[in-house]
């Protein structure tokens, strides 16, 4: 199963959190088919800039070095998040629910409204 995180997720695995598991973060270090949306980068620096996200200066660097696939935007991603039901607010969340139906991925997340979308779901 190749997987697409949610930013809490990635935030989570760059801090080693007890949250995921020794065993799922050790997957998180090992395995090539882990996807990171730029959308996710793009959450961090904003709720940074924002003030709602602590941390270095360079998290946002230092989550996309983490070594996951990148995952752009493309247009296919943009039309889908657009026509989504709106069962959850936050655009950022509806994009990578889109991106996780388009490109066939399972999207692990601990966010619970993620599961009212016709979404492969790997609870975090």
């Amino acid at each position: 199963m190749t997987l697409l995180l949610d930013t809490h997720v990635a935030l989570w695995a760059i801090a080693g959190d007890a949250n995921l598991g020794e065993e799922f973060l050790d997957r998180l270090r090992h395995d090539p088919d882990i996807f990171l949306s730029s959308v996710s980068l793009w959450e961090i620096a904003i709720k940074q800039t924002t003030g709602k996200l602590a941390g270095p200066a360079d998290l946002v660097e230092r989550v996309r070095d983490m070594g996951f696939r990148e995952l752009p935007v493309t247009h296919a991603h943009a039309i889908a998040a657009g026509r989504l039901p709106l069962h959850h607010r936050d655009p950022f969340d509806r994009m990578l629910v889109a991106q996780a139906v388009t490109e066939g991925l399972t999207l692990v997340s601990r966010d619970a409204s993620i599961a009212l979308y016709d979404v492969d779901v790997l609870k975090a």
